[in-house]
């Protein structure tokens, strides 16, 4: 066994001794970009056939006529399977995908572990089979990721080209699921950060353009949503655009807040994981109950509004509800699905589930559309809109507000939907949400927990390489320490073994209590007759600044610009002392890393 585990390692050292000889890195992240795409296309057909699968097997037979007692069962067994997952088999954190994407291209170097390659798709299918109410999209996007970071580690290129190829993952993700080439491209562009240049584009475009031709080969080529124009837009229109634009963004903002203290409260109990898959589990299972429109991904009724031209078919919706025949509650119980759907979806993740928000923004946004429209209309506040291209500009412009990115709405909702004809409302609507959830909230919600951590990656390329820049790689962790009741004769020696203008001076735990500056103690070091009158406390002189291990670089910069110090401390949470950081050595490394990430 070990000799066969041998030969292999050799055979792939030849072959990556082979590709270093030959092909350099630009032309082999070509190269593997092709594959990203094919085996993310693989892994979305794989999800969303299982996820089906699983949906038919539940829910065949259900009487639409009624209420159905089981949808308070299935997602609870859902998110205790999903949970059992992760916890038992994965072992490891696979929930907020794309963030977690994110996160691995600002600290880790992009890399990603080889279970995100699979462990999001089975645990993600688990949830949204049984009806759990967040999408599939971020799974995959963390999936392609994890694909492009994998392949590229295995022939050891570069970081450059190992942040490119996790780009390309992402890329294709969203283009194998929407079959939307141009709609990855710019998501990678906005979401993930990645700089658009001539030696990044070539492979996203590959990586989008594999994915889709492969999704077609898989599935065909009918499009997720089924759209037709109701009627050509109007310039009449503008007002209700913007002003639809703005409730976009209201919607985005209270999307984004309910989330967050939704999660923040399930994180209350992640010392208890029992209880949050019951409570995850009763809310959520309470939610689909009376609303089943919530189950799963809820694509399905997104087509309804969408593909309805009567009453009756748009009353389709309410179909396995208690809602069933009421048909003027329309309007109730799409504003009650609207306001219910981000509770639902914190439920699921917060429980224990695994899925993203990316599904559940398009949802929110399909339903505040075609609520926000048959208002309009039902009051009469101005020229007729219609409600399905009203349903579809929604889906954009929650996203993009959601997402902070308005072209990834506005070119996956045109393509998805072939709804180029509403191009330019599709513009108004996504630049006003966004411009009008910038106010409060200045990053997309995959961005909001890094940026608060200084862990977010800009199209700043100072900033970025700050992100980039690891603390710990900088720190210089010999020195030498002396404590306050060191007698001035062994300080001198301890002075002549040192390499720097300072000494740290530290208690017995380790503490630093301040440092000795040898240019200031000149003047007694020399005079042998005080070797024995001072000890070291006396002459310690308090450190310019102290910088955490978990400073951000950014601060650092400023902390070392506002002392003027060439060397800093950094200790721990309880001030222990862990090295040393050389304004020298940091900003060199700085430079080093500005000059390769601005080469092409």
């Amino acid at each position: 066994m070990e000799a066969a585990v041998t030969t292999k390692s050799l055979t792939m050292e030849k072959i990556i001794l082979w590709r270093n000889k030959h092909i350099p890195d630009r032309q082999m992240t070509l190269i593997l970009s092709f594959f990203v795409g094919f085996f993310a296309s693989v892994a979305a057909f794989f999800l969303h056939w299982l996820i089906t699968q699983i949906q038919i097997l539940l829910t065949t037979g259900f009487t639409v006529y009624s209420y159905n007692e089981l949808y308070l069962l299935f997602p609870i067994i859902g998110i205790f399977l999903t949970s059992l997952f992760v916890r038992h088999i994965v072992k490891d954190n696979i929930s907020h995908g794309i963030t977690r994407v994110l996160y691995a291209i600002s600290t880790k170097n992009s890399h990603l572990k080889p279970h995100n390659c699979w462990s999001s798709v089975i645990a993600s299918a688990l949830t949204i089979g049984f009806g759990g109410s967040v999408g599939a999209e971020a799974p995959i996007v963390l999936t392609g990721s994890a694909i492009g970071s994998n392949l590229g580690q295995l022939f050891h290129l570069s970081k450059k080209s190992l942040m490119l190829l996790v780009g390309c993952g992402a890329s294709a993700a969203i283009a194998a699921i929407f079959k939307a080439p141009i709609a990855g491209l710019v998501f990678t562009l906005e979401v993930l950060m990645v700089d658009l240049s001539m030696a990044s584009l070539l492979p996203i475009l590959t990586s989008c353009v594999t994915a889709t031709c492969f999704s077609y080969i898989f599935v065909g080529t009918s499009s997720l949503f089924s759209f037709t124009l109701d009627s050509a837009w109007l310039l009449e229109r503008v007002p209700a655009c913007i002003l639809f634009g703005l409730f976009c963004g209201i919607i985005s903002l209270y999307f984004m807040r309910t989330m967050n203290s939704c999660e923040n409260m399930f994180s209350k109990l992640n010392h208890r994981p029992y209880a949050k898959i019951i409570i995850g589990g009763v809310i959520l299972s309470i939610l689909i109950f009376l609303f089943p429109s919530l189950y799963g991904e809820g694509y399905n009724a997104i087509n309804v509004l969408l593909s309805g031209n009567t009453e009756a078919e748009w009353n389709n919706i309410m179909n396995n509800s208690l809602f069933y025949g009421h048909g003027d509650l329309l309007i109730v119980y799409i504003g009650l699905v609207l306001l219910t759907k981000v509770f639902a979806t914190s439920a699921t993740n917060g429980g224990g589930g695994c899925g993203g928000t990316f599904a559940p923004s398009l949802f929110i946004g399909g339903f505040g559309g075609f609520f926000f429209s048959r208002l309009w209309n039902m009051y009469q506040v101005g020229p007729y809109i219609p409600e399905k291209n009203f349903t579809l500009l929604g889906m954009a412009g929650v996203m993009a507000g959601v997402m902070h990115a308005p072209l990834t709405g506005i070119f996956l909702i045109a393509e998805i939907t072939g709804g180029y004809a509403l191009f330019m409302p599709l513009i108004i609507v996504s630049i006003v949400s966004v411009l009008t959830i910038s106010i409060f909230e200045p990053h997309s919600i995959y961005a909001m927990r890094l940026a608060r951590e200084g862990k977010l990656l800009t199209h700043h390329t100072d900033r970025s390489i700050l992100t980039l820049m690891s603390l710990d790689s900088v720190i210089e962790k010999e020195y030498s320490a002396v404590t306050p009741d060191m007698p001035l004769a062994k300080l001198v020696q301890t002075i002549s073994r040192s390499n720097t203008s300072f000494i740290p001076v530290v208690d017995n735990a380790g503490t630093l209590l301040g440092e000795i500056d040898i240019t200031k103690i000149r003047h007694i070091v020399f005079r042998t007759e005080l070797y024995n009158r001072f000890t070291v406390g006396q002459l310690t002189t308090n450190v310019p600044a102290t910088l955490g291990v978990n400073d951000p670089m950014e601060e650092v910069m400023k902390k070392f610009d506002s002392t003027n110090a060439n060397f800093l401390p950094v200790t721990d949470v309880n001030r222990h002392l862990i090295g040393y950081i050389s304004r020298t050595h940091m900003y060199s490394m700085y430079r080093k890393m500005v000059a390769d990430y601005s080469t092409e």
